[in-house]
């Protein structure tokens, strides 16, 4: 219970947290809201034992039997140990791929299984960029899931972009240095 501010003649009264509760016993629990009560001895414990308390115990309730059926915080599990990895690259062409030589032999059936293709002049399992993203996007998510349930590691990469050329500066005149004055011509 606290002084209510800028109501002089008001406090505001709100439960709190019961002690040895942890915060996922709160999950799913409609907490109850603090009221405004008056001055007033009376009209204030009336007002909280009709407003306040009942959703106070309920909530309570409602706690206390998240602690009896989750005593511990919920865990996700650990992923599973992994034996291998495989890069998958984006190219700025919209092709999804990775280098033959760093793809594990496990991994290429998955791969062909998701459309991969083995592109041999590029020396690469590719993913054509002619399928639409949304088709990309299922393909790849497809790969992933198949490939790490084998225990195979999957990174996804962009390709280094190439190195510009650095602009190429005019070749100087040959003659007089830009920077002399040339001589006042006579008239």
């Amino acid at each position: 219970m606290i002084p209510r501010p800028r109501y002089p003649r008001q406090y505001l009264v709100a439960p709190l947290q019961p002690e040895g509760v942890l915060p996922h016993h709160f999950r799913g629990v409609e907490e109850p809201n603090g009221i405004a009560v008056p001055d007033d001895p009376v009209r204030a414990a009336a007002q909280v034992a009709r407003r306040a308390l009942p959703r106070y115990a309920e909530a309570l309730n409602a706690v206390r039997r998240n602690t009896l059926h989750q005593p511990d915080p919920p865990h996700r599990a650990a992923a599973p140990e992994v034996t291998e990895a495989l890069t998958l690259i984006w190219y700025p062409d919209g092709v999804v791929g990775a280098p033959s030589v760093s793809v594990p032999t496990e991994a290429r059936t998955v791969l062909y299984g998701c459309y991969f293709q083995y592109s041999p002049h590029e020396a690469a399992f590719v993913l054509p960029a002619s399928y639409t993203t949304e088709a990309q996007a299922l393909l790849l998510q497809s790969a992933v899931r198949q490939l790490t349930a084998q225990g195979i590691g999957v990174n996804f990469r962009h390709a280094a972009p190439t190195p510009s050329r650095p602009p190429r500066t005019a070749a100087p005149k040959l003659g007089a240095p830009t920077g002399a004055r040339q001589p006042a011509a006579r008239r």
